[in-house]
């Protein structure tokens, strides 16, 4: 028989690693719901132009990283999955004329994402993203809300030691004399720039700048600062958003080398770093603000700024600071099992427990045909605090229940059990004792 796994860069999250996502995930929905960024799900597949137009045809994510579907019909579409959020929140606002709406919009979405990408630690093929997005609103004030909204995020993950990065890549105005500038600089030395970044230079000079390799960091290090050639309202719109992070006090470093790798940025670019072993620098994730990427895709033009944090990131994270609670298995404790002194009567127990769980208990039948000793073994394994045990008082409209942690034990009719376990229950959960 042939041996099946998940395919090489993605993974399989198990009960554990499940839980801790799901546990991010409630984090980064309460956050929104606070701040009111609106819920927003788009297909995980779009029209690859929606990505090529939007991201950019010159970047590592339309070049190298996007899963594009092949058609199985003569369908005129090229389809691919989506390497990142933004673009399809995009091309559904346009879509859905969401210009009319009262402004600014604020818009969220939590999901899988895409990229043909070299596998390694923490960086998948598939994996999940925390994205905000607040379409309408050219100001500062929004920019730094959503700085600090993803600074919050990773405080309350349990993430130590976040510090955002900050950098301002001008806009229509500003760039392009800033750009002939910088390829000027890497013209006078094309001699020692390597040979994939020389392709690039015409192409996407301001790339060259986030280059990781090791030449390219020297030879960035004496680069001009976009900073230096903002124009004037570029200038004062930076200012602000350091302004307004001033205020709330959020640590961050101005990073001039920072730009970001997908085309539709303008002026505000951020990143999130954590220092990892060591004393190296980590991403976890970052965004900037886009705002001629609705024109891009097809609509009147209007600003927007967003972010997509990684949570297979924070995840990591986590575990290398020790954060990373042992879950075990990954299920939650019941708050009661339901046993019974007959193995093989499962379909009394199976009843109970399903009232209890109509009442609103996290109710657990044993639904295996053994001893009533195992049965009781199991429920104290699985973490339960109360035990409902089934014999033969249950002809009489009656119950024993056991509190598992005490080892006490007391007769509770069964009209009235629903309503002893919640307030036991409750009790139990608020730490005010029985």
């Amino acid at each position: 028989m042939p041996t099946f796994r998940a395919p090489r860069g993605t993974r399989d999250l198990l009960p554990a690693d499940a839980a801790r996502f799901q546990g991010l995930i409630a984090i980064a929905r309460d956050l929104t719901d606070r701040y009111g960024y609106r819920p927003i799900e788009t297909p995980v597949f779009e029209q690859a132009a929606v990505f090529e137009r939007g991201i950019g045809e010159v970047t590592d994510v339309v070049e190298k990283e996007l899963f594009r579907i092949a058609p199985r019909t003569d369908e005129a579409e090229a389809w691919a999955l989506r390497p990142e959020p933004t673009a399809g929140i995009v091309r559904a606002w346009v879509q859905h004329g969401m210009q009319t709406w009262p402004q600014p919009v604020r818009l969220t979405t939590i999901g899988p994402m895409f990229r043909y990408d070299r596998p390694q630690a923490g960086r998948y093929r598939q994996f999940w993203q925390f994205d905000v997005e607040a379409l309408g609103d050219p100001g500062p004030a929004i920019d730094a809300e959503i700085i600090e909204l993803g600074h919050r995020f990773y405080g309350r993950a349990g993430v130590a030691g976040v510090e955002v990065h900050l950098n301002s890549i001008g806009d229509a105005a500003c760039r392009p004399s800033y750009l002939a500038a910088l390829v000027d600089f890497y013209r006078e030395r094309a001699g020692a720039v390597p040979g994939p970044a020389r392709a690039r230079l015409e192409r996407n000079p301001l790339r060259l700048l986030d280059s990781k390799d090791p030449t390219m960091v020297a030879i960035n290090a004496g680069a001009p600062r976009i900073v230096d050639h903002l124009c004037a309202a570029c200038a004062a719109h930076f200012a602000a958003v350091r302004a307004h992070l001033d205020a709330v006090h959020v640590p961050y470093r101005l990073e001039p080398g920072l730009v970001r790798g997908l085309d539709y940025y303008s002026r505000t670019a951020f990143e999130y770093y954590v220092t990892a072993r060591e004393g190296q620098q980590q991403a976890l994730g970052g965004g900037g603000r886009y705002d001629g990427l609705v024109e891009l895709l097809g609509g009147r033009p209007a600003p927007g700024i967003g972010f997509g944090l990684g949570l297979d990131r924070v995840a990591l994270v986590l575990e290398e600071q020790g954060m990373a609670d042992d879950a075990g298995p990954g299920v939650p404790a019941p708050d009661v099992v339901v046993v019974s002194a007959d193995p093989a009567d499962t379909i009394a127990r199976f009843v109970v427990a399903t009232r209890l769980r109509g009442a609103g208990l996290a109710a657990q039948p044993d639904l295996g045909q053994r001893k009533l000793g195992r049965q009781l073994e199991a429920a104290a394994r699985d973490g339960a605090h109360f035990a409902v045990i089934l014999g033969d008082e249950l002809a009489g409209g009656h119950v024993q229940v056991r509190d598992l942690k005490a080892g006490s034990q007391r007769l509770v009719a069964v009209d009235d059990l629903a309503r002893e376990l919640g307030r036991a229950v409750a009790s139990h959960r608020h730490g005010t004792g029985e």
